[in-house]
């Protein structure tokens, strides 16, 4: 089973490299549009250099802790093979963002060009270019994760380093990006289409060259880096709870590899979905993709059938087919919440046509409406994480919820390029309006960029649904892991009261996190503010495009300010776990996960869909509705996608990111705790 999940993760790599191959023989177009493009691609790189140097610090610092540990007492079996473990998790967490970004850079202009063509062709250059994003990440996600089992035969202590290390990354990447993209999208769009006046993307605006690198870094080698972590943890929480049953004699072999199988089989269901997706003829770029979604979620049920058939798991009181079931159910589940998350986002529905009809009456009633969606949305999602739970739980207790978190982003090769093509077509558009291709051009790549924003929630709508499953996985692991090493079993109880004051410092956390990105989008976007005001001051002939704006200067600024804002939060998601761990104890550390669990969860789905409904809201204006451009309504319209946007491009997907680090490093730590 291993070695299936191997060479399906070689052959991931693969396709990534024929489909790159591809993309770079596409014309980039014309002199103006390459300069653009090179612009662009040198921020997004000068800044993940910075931003990963920034990290490389304080993985060093963690990895000679862990190397350190066993001085704390002879049992103690953190060390340093968790350590590389650790340390090779972070860096196949950076290698894939790394290239995502690489790619999706240099497909912007050759998606504009290809635009001049239709619909189709530009389709085809964007979603190639998202494919790589998807496959990439599972591939090299998986590739690693076998290589660090293989070499350390399995031991779950160094295993779930991978984790850590590929979570520590994704959240300072996630947080770091978000603060730059969202900060520099404020700063233009709020001068220049607000106060200004002039279109969005207009190459007077001297930050639009910043907001369109943070799309690349932040959207781009941000959700990279965040679904990668999702992954693997997934795998990693199965693969810990199978080992605690095997150890119990309760099951056999299979259930330490059932989970390397299931991921093997959704990354080939995944390519298959990403053919049929490229092979259709169509105008409508969202049936295509959904075509191909649904394709390879059907191709993963029937193979998920014939693996367990092949070699079952049966461990004892649970039936037989019961992995398989929950598997099915967690992708379900998974399909559900994209669902939900796209009709309250997207403007082919009700709510975010009545949002944009609200418009009409100011920006206060616009974002009430909009944070009202973003409530209601969450009620459904929540109620299917809670029933997947219960029936993963009956099927196969503790390992059947893991395998439905496994089940839920099995297919993530295609769910997350119909994700991350957004990014793509977002820059294509603003390169058209940059290099003035024409209405028609702007037309073709704004189309592709209104369905890429219905996606992107889609996808944060599986990222923070796996993230419940996988944090709760994670914490059951936890629980198991300090039974393991303590001499008396422990039990979380809420008669406890070190339980109950987890549980409440639990629930703040994700409050007091979004508190501190929020403050840094803020504070980036004041600079780019005052930088962008003083440009359309100072440089004679800007506003009539007889000269050109210092681009540089805004990206410098997003980058630095980024940068410092991330430290803190991303520092605070180590300390909390490991000194409540320390100082209270491994009960309450058990109540402080499952307190952040809980309201994470609710944080980031209304965060992500209230952000995504008052996007589109403004976009659905953009077609003429209400007044069109330029109107009353979409001034209101503008200034809500701007309230919005931190909210689902840096808090909300930052915050599942932040449950399952702290569960995962709890989970690496546990045997320190019982000290």
């Amino acid at each position: 089973m291993i070695d299936f999940a191997l060479y399906s993760a070689i052959t991931a790599i693969l396709v990534v490299i024929i489909l790159a191959t591809e993309i770079l023989r596409k014309s980039p177009g014309n002199e103006l549009m390459q300069k653009i493009s090179r612009k662009i691609q040198d921020g997004a790189r000068a800044f993940l250099r910075r931003e990963y140097t920034a990290v490389a610090i304080v993985v060093v610092i963690i990895s000679l802790l862990l190397v350190s540990a066993p001085k704390l007492g002879s049992k103690v079996e953190v060390n340093w093979k968790t350590a590389l473990s650790f340390l090779t998790g972070a860096i196949a967490s950076g290698l894939a963002g790394y290239v995502a970004m690489s790619v999706g850079t240099r497909a912007n202009s050759r998606t504009t060009e290809a635009a001049r063509e239709g619909v189709t062709p530009a389709l085809r250059v964007s979603f190639s270019a998202g494919v790589i994003t998807g496959l990439s990440i599972v591939g090299i996600a998986l590739l690693g994760l076998i290589l660090v089992y293989r070499v350390f035969k399995g031991d779950p202590l160094a295993v779930n380093g991978y984790a850590m290390g590929a979570s520590l990354l994704a959240l300072f990447a996630r947080a770091g990006g978000g603060i730059y993209t969202k900060g520099a999208d404020m700063g233009a769009d709020l001068v220049g289409k607000v106060e200004a006046g002039i279109p969005e993307d207009d190459p007077r605006n001297p930050a639009v060259i910043a907001d369109n690198v943070g799309d690349n870094v932040g959207d781009t080698a941000g959700m990279g880096a965040d679904l990668l972590e999702s992954y693997v943890e997934s795998i990693i929480s199965a693969l810990a709870i199978g080992y605690a049953i095997f150890l119990a004699r309760k099951a056999g072999s299979n259930i330490l590899y059932l989970p390397f199988a299931i991921a093997g089989w959704g990354i080939l269901s995944s390519i298959i979905g990403v053919l049929i997706t490229r092979w259709m003829k169509t105008s409508d770029p969202e049936k295509a993709m959904n075509t191909g979604v649904y394709t390879a979620a059907v191709l993963m049920v029937a193979g998920t059938y014939f693996l367990i058939k092949r070699s079952p798991v049966g461990f004892s009181n649970y039936p037989v087919f019961g992995p398989f079931w929950a598997v099915v159910s967690g992708l379900i589940a998974g399909l559900i919440i994209g669902a939900v998350s796209e009709f309250y986002t997207s403007y082919k529905y009700p709510p975010v046509r009545k949002l944009s009809e609200s418009a009409m009456r100011g920006p206060a009633v616009t974002i009430l409406g909009g944070m009202s969606i973003g409530m209601l949305s969450t009620l459904i999602p929540v109620v299917v994480i809670a029933l997947a739970t219960l029936i993963c739980y009956k099927l196969s207790g503790m390992y059947g919820v893991a395998l439905g978190s496994l089940g839920m982003l099995s297919i993530l090769g295609i769910t997350l390029a119909v994700d991350s093509y957004g990014p793509v077509a977002d820059n294509a558009a603003g390169i058209a309006e940059m290099a003035g291709l024409g209405k028609e051009v702007r037309e073709v790549c704004d189309k592709l960029d209104a369905v890429g924003n219905t996606t992107a929630a889609i996808g944060k709508g599986f990222a923070i649904g796996s993230a419940a499953f996988a944090a709760l996985a994670l914490i059951t692991a936890y629980i198991a892991t300090l039974n393991r090493f303590s001499p008396q079993p422990l039990t979380l109880s809420l008669t406890d009261p070190r339980l109950i004051a987890g549980l409440l410092i639990g629930g703040m956390v994700p409050f007091l996190f979004s508190s501190l990105l929020a403050g840094g989008v803020g504070r980036v976007a004041n600079q780019i503010i005052d930088e962008v005001r003083r440009q359309f001051r100072e440089i004679k002939g800007l506003m009539e495009g007889k000269a050109e704006a210092d681009s540089t200067r805004c990206v410098d600024i997003a980058a630095r300010g980024a940068l410092r804002s991330m430290m803190l939060p991303g520092i605070l998601a180590i300390i909390f776990p490991v000194g409540i761990g320390f100082t209270l104890g491994p009960v309450a550390l058990g109540g402080f996960l499952i307190g952040a669990l809980v309201t994470g969860l609710q944080l980031g789905i209304q965060m992500a869909n209230t952000g995504a409904a008052l996007d589109n809201a403004k976009k659905y204006i953009e077609t003429g509705e209400f007044g069109g451009k330029g109107s009353e309504a979409h001034k209101s319209a503008v200034i809500g996608d701007t309230f919005g946007d931190p909210l689902k491009d840096t808090m909300g997907p930052s915050l599942n990111i932040l449950i399952k680090l702290m569960s995962v490093i709890s989970l690496v730590l546990a045997p320190l705790f019982l000290r």
